[in-house]
């Protein structure tokens, strides 16, 4: 796959994926839904963050990038982190709808996340690291 058609994919996934967002919070009543609606929601707005936040994290990436080889690298790290600011979002809003939310629990969750992406990064920079001694 190109990296125009998996662009092109990805922003036509994401638009999609926040169509059924918009159709979610203007059909489902979550009163009488019960959790399957909120399943959807969740779901659905996770993978609409998700896949804005990895094609505009790609472009910024691409933007700051010299080299043409780095921007493949650029596709997988993109969605790597809008997978995990995304994930952040959608567990802090949940934490926030049963009252969880507060600021030590918003900053551990967010310190458990920086660790996360920490180990993601180091493991990423080993396998790297692994190829070129071969």
């Amino acid at each position: 796959m190109s990296l125009k058609q998996y662009l092109f994919l990805m922003s036509l996934g994401t638009l999609m994926c926040w169509i059924v967002l918009f159709v979610v919070l203007g059909n489902v009543d979550p009163t009488e839904s019960g959790s399957l609606g909120f399943v959807f929601f969740y779901l659905s707005l996770f993978l609409s963050l998700t896949g804005t936040f990895a094609v505009i994290g790609f472009f910024i990436k691409e933007k700051f990038s010299k080299s043409e080889v780095v921007i493949f690298k650029h596709v997988r790290r993109s969605f790597q982190q809008g997978v995990l600011i995304s994930g952040l979002l959608v567990i802090s809003l949940f934490m926030l709808q049963f009252k969880f939310l507060n600021w030590l629990t918003g900053v551990l969750l967010i310190i458990i996340f920086l660790i996360i992406e920490s180990i993601v990064s180091a493991n990423r920079k080993f396998k790297n690291q692994d190829y070129l001694s071969h």
